[in-house]
């Protein structure tokens, strides 16, 4: 017993670790801008109050989530002494902004397979993603298969064979460029004949200015359900940390397109903006799943928002 809570500790710290390393870029810009904030001053002045909203928006946390967190720092101005009474703020506020979002569901045992569609544009990391979660439910004891419906590009195929290899997951691919609606038929009527618990359906993602893309995306959605009336029970967005607040403005197109029922936030340890996941949540309303803090698997984390400002900060 002892040996497992031991165990499951160090995991836990671990986990920490690699968050806190994925998010130093960010950490090194907040630190640092607040001690500095503080250099030969003991309290806070309206000088110090534009900094403070210029550093915040500097980490990409958004105008509108600035300005909530500036309203309560002025509220609580006259109790803030130091850099690390305004690291406290900052950590509570951001944690009540985070509270205020849906939060990602436990999801109960239902019918087998259990679908998932991942949207997103090229280049946010969906390929890669897709395979280190089909490794996280084979690792949980699942069987699992990665439908290859992102006919265009033959790279992502071979991609996503190699991971599929790797994870001990089934692969379902057709030619380039065939039919992606028939791919993601395909690999449902083979989950449902293998006795699958869950599917990955990787997709298209050109640039999401293409309508025909959005189009694509519901075709392979209604023959989705044709097979399985219920799925897919969940739409994942893949987006990537780096581009910041465009990011913003390709969730709202894939969710007025697909439905996209969380979201998946890739490369924020290349970005010194990770203020973003704040405002991507606020401004979305949507949970956020997991972030990507590094290359390796054990890198894409599930999003716990309590662990994430504490390595913030």
């Amino acid at each position: 017993m002892a040996l497992n809570w031991l165990k499951k500790k160090n995991e836990s710290e671990g986990i920490f670790a690699r968050l806190k390393q994925g998010l130093a870029k960010t950490r090194d810009i907040l630190t640092t801008d607040i001690e500095d904030l503080f250099s030969g001053k003991s309290v806070i002045d309206d000088d110090m109050l534009e900094e403070i909203e210029e550093m915040l928006i500097t980490s990409d946390i958004g105008v509108q989530t600035a300005m909530a967190l500036m309203a309560a720092i002025t509220r609580k101005a006259s109790k803030i002494g130091g850099p690390e009474a305004l690291r406290q703020v900052l950590k509570q506020e951001i944690l009540a902004l985070l509270a205020d979002v849906a939060v990602a569901a436990e999801k109960a045992p239902g019918d087998k397979p259990h679908v998932v569609m991942v949207v997103g544009v090229n280049g946010v990391g969906k390929t890669t993603t897709i395979g280190k979660l089909a490794a996280g439910k084979v690792a949980q004891g699942q069987k699992v298969l990665i439908a290859a419906a992102d006919t265009f590009r033959a790279a992502a195929i071979d991609q996503l064979a190699v991971w599929a290899e790797r994870a001990g997951a089934d692969l379902v691919r057709h030619k380039d460029n065939a039919d992606p609606a028939a791919v993601a038929y395909d690999s449902i009527e083979a989950a449902i004949a293998r006795g699958v618990d869950t599917v990955f359906v990787d997709t298209a993602g050109r640039l999401h200015t293409k309508v025909n893309l959005m189009e694509e995306l519901k075709k392979i959605r209604r023959t989705i359900a044709k097979k399985l009336p219920a799925a897919p029970h969940e739409t994942l967005l893949v987006l990537d940390a780096t581009t910041g607040q465009n990011a913003i403005s390709q969730a709202k197109m894939f969710s007025e397109a697909v439905g996209v029922t969380g979201l998946i936030l890739t490369k924020l340890d290349g970005t010194a903006k990770g203020g973003i996941v704040i405002s991507i949540c606020r401004q979305l309303n949507l949970p956020l799943h997991y972030i990507g803090v590094g290359e390796a698997i054990d890198d894409l984390q599930p999003f716990d928002a309590s662990r994430f400002v504490d390595a913030l900060f």
